[in-house]
């Protein structure tokens, strides 16, 4: 028998020696299986925190730019340079063709001063109030629980409705699970409730200071009628929608140039982005992944090096049987495979335990932590190629010192 024709009786007798000499094949096992666990323990930790970090992202809108004036206190002509920089003929402008990179555009407007008092009867909020138009929800990926968005004519006409998050509906109407309709005072204003916010997670953000305050404790009402507030037509800062993840940098030059442009560099504008916070942490995770697996690897080393040591003790134990092959025929490379195959099938069963024993560390960590970490395919796929490639190299020299035994010197040593 040939080629792949002889596989199949291999694998049998491959099967066999490792039965015949179980307790010895399970400690090869257990390295290798420690070694793919520690492996897989670490990308599953990386590719889970990677997804719950881009899951928190995702709710400030992974095509958001932001777009504000920069107020430094060292500007000699700082009492001249007053306002935010952007008003709402600055809108006018930037909603033409000036930024192919642009998508949509929304003002963000925020009082002034001490926050509005936020009352519904003789229940209060302590909730930001944000002034905003209509394409805001889709610019900031929030989804509506129940209700709709605000209204071009509602804007335009400075129409006291709003949007209220989830915290600020419990604050303001407890037991009342559907509030809209319900009148509630912005600042002494009767404002009317059209939509609750679906709400949204930022504990990982929120756990390193980053979140910004309670995403759910907001009411988005028209950007008009809290400049009426504030007394003038300023615009606290710009986010829009690029096109795309990637266009997202140039949209923010377009908006910058147009405004700086419009005021002949009287102000200047920085510009914030997802899509850089994103390259921080591919690279800041792809880091921690490759130090973590380097770690890791040494325990696959070791593993690898008894699976090495063990089939360097089965080929001294087996010389007779080799002898005896070859005296009868068998080709070199047949012996030579035949260990190998022994080698691989001990290192591929030990990774498959290490690979149940790397999910499972997963789950419990899901469990405790309450984050998706679960590996990903390409992570489970390098853990089968590994575990393959340790037993070929761990079996090579035993295998190849087996296949150029000579039979008269293998039965004489046996």
């Amino acid at each position: 028998m040939t080629g792949l024709r002889i596989l199949p009786d291999l694998f049998k007798e491959a099967r066999l020696a490792m039965l015949a000499n179980w307790g010895r094949s399970m400690l090869s096992m257990i390295g290798i299986a420690v070694g793919i666990a520690a492996v897989m323990t670490v990308d599953t930790v990386s590719t889970g925190g990677k997804t719950f970090v881009m899951q928190e992202l995702e709710t400030f809108g992974l095509k958001s730019v932001w777009v504000y004036r920069t107020q430094s206190s060292k500007d000699p002509h700082k009492r001249m340079r007053t306002g935010t920089g952007i008003t709402n003929n600055d809108l006018i402008a930037l909603e033409g063709d000036c930024c192919p990179s642009v998508n949509l555009i929304s003002p963000i407007v925020k009082p002034r001063g001490s926050p509005p008092i936020v009352q519904a009867g003789n229940r209060y909020s302590n909730a930001e109030v944000v002034g905003v138009n209509a394409a805001f929800l889709t610019i900031n990926n929030d989804q509506l629980r129940i209700g709709r968005g605000l209204r071009d004519t509602e804007i335009r006409n400075r129409r006291p409705v709003a949007i209220i998050g989830e915290t600020v509906a419990s604050d303001l109407f407890p037991g009342i699970s559907n509030p809209l309709g319900h009148p509630f005072r912005i600042s002494g204003r009767e404002y009317q409730v059209v939509g609750v916010l679906r709400s949204k997670s930022r504990d990982l953000l929120a756990s390193i200071g980053s979140a910004g305050g309670d995403v759910n404790n907001r009411i988005l009402v028209s950007y008009p009628l809290v400049q009426a507030l504030n007394g003038n037509n300023d615009v606290s800062y710009i986010q829009a929608e690029a096109t795309t993840v990637e266009a997202a940098e140039a949209a923010a030059a377009q908006i910058k140039g147009v405004l700086s442009r419009r005021y002949q560099g009287v102000f200047e504008y920085q510009s914030s982005t997802l899509a850089s916070y994103i390259r921080t942490t591919d690279s800041i995770l792809g880091g921690v992944t490759i130090i973590g697996i380097i770690a890791a690897s040494s325990a696959l080393i070791v593993g690898a090096i008894g699976v090495g040591g063990i089939m360097s003790t089965a080929v001294a134990e087996r010389t007779r049987e080799i002898g005896i092959r070859a005296a009868i025929g068998a080709h070199r490379s047949h012996i030579m495979i035949q260990f190998i195959v022994e080698s691989v099938l001990i290192c591929l069963i030990g990774g498959l335990a290490g690979l149940a024993v790397g999910m499972l560390i997963g789950v419990v960590l899901d469990f405790f932590t309450g984050f998706p970490l679960f590996p990903g395919i390409l992570g489970i796929s390098i853990a089968l190629f590994v575990s393959i490639l340790v037993g070929l190299v761990a079996g090579y020299l035993p295998a190849r010192r087996a296949a150029q035994m000579k039979p008269v010197d293998a039965l004489r040593d046996s």
